[in-house]
């Protein structure tokens, strides 16, 4: 059964949150910009047999507010909300499970609030510069200021052609033409994806996108000290393959599964094999920390240490 509920963050905004099963650790769902949920919908049934479910819907995005200070929307303030969604369910061993966006958002909330955090799962993105290393190129650098300008100065013309162009059906064969696998997808699961984002108000988005573009977890990636699992899609071009690579490279204990012709959306592409690694993942780091547990209560020297 989801449990709902609603908290007050930092500066105000009410946050959304449902909280689903229960076990011995937490994992937490952190969302990349414009979703708010559909990429777990085939991964949501093995998490449960783990642990307890937490999703966290981001500032602007279903059911959470818009953010009441309009500048708050830094890969920052996105840990901080998630730092009082954690005090508030007092959890205490949690994996951080991050797609895209939420790639940088679990790496942030690990840098600024490590005690709560057992592991990092990163899908399909990078530690830093979202923007600037889409495709591999310029074109987003250049995008996304123009559309930031054109929602500060249009916001109520610039909102309607984004829903528009949000709910016509061409924006899913536009995807699988640029961005998702042809063979692959489901209008279904694309469609509830494009519904999320016709719900982001623009500037919400591209400020959140700009946001993403400057921030970098390069000053401190080498110093997590959780294992890590790094997903990523052999053809992904909103998040290159190769940055994921650098990322697992740089981060001390991880391992990495690069999924042979996945996409942006490997996670609902492939959902079997991703699923059966990141189990694998939880299940041994979880079994690592039982024996870990039982080596110190069998140990007097320790017991005395303490």
């Amino acid at each position: 059964m989801i449990q709902e509920h609603f908290i007050e963050s930092f500066d105000g905004t009410r946050l959304y949150y449902e909280v689903e099963g229960e076990g011995p650790c937490d994992l937490l769902l952190c969302d990349g910009i414009g979703c708010d949920g559909w990429i777990w919908k085939y991964m949501r049934p093995m998490l449960l047999k783990h642990g307890r479910i937490i999703h966290l819907h981001l500032r602007g995005h279903g059911r959470t507010e818009d953010p009441h200070n309009p500048a708050a929307v830094r890969m920052e303030d996105l840990a901080d909300d998630w730092e009082i969604v954690l005090k508030a369910e007092n959890s205490k061993r949690a994996y951080l499970l991050g797609h895209s966006m939420g790639v940088q958002i679990c790496l942030e909330t690990y840098h600024r609030h490590p005690d709560r955090i057992a592991g990092l799962i990163l899908l399909c993105g990078s530690f830093e510069h979202l923007v600037s290393t889409f495709h591999d190129g310029p074109a987003l650098e250049i995008f996304v200021p123009i559309m930031q300008a054109l929602s500060r100065l249009a916001p109520k013309p610039v909102r309607s052609v984004w829903r528009y162009v949000m709910t016509q059906p061409i924006a899913f064969y536009i995807a699988r033409l640029t961005e998702v696998h042809t063979d692959l997808t489901i209008a279904t699961d694309f469609q509830e994806y494009f519904d999320h984002m016709s719900a982001v108000d623009p500037k919400i988005f591209f400020d959140m996108l700009a946001a993403a573009g400057r921030h970098s977890a390069a000053s401190y990636i080498d110093q997590i000290a959780v294992p890590a699992l790094v997903v990523s899609g052999e053809c992904d071009h909103f998040t290159p393959a190769h940055l994921s690579a650098k990322m697992a490279s740089r981060i001390p204990n991880a391992e990495a599964l690069v999924v042979e012709e996945g996409t942006h959306a490997t996670p609902v592409e492939y959902p079997t094999l991703v699923n059966y690694h990141i189990e694998n993942f939880i299940a041994r780091n979880e079994q690592a920390a039982r024996g870990d547990a039982s080596s110190e209560a069998a140990d007097p020297a320790a017991a005395s240490e303490d």
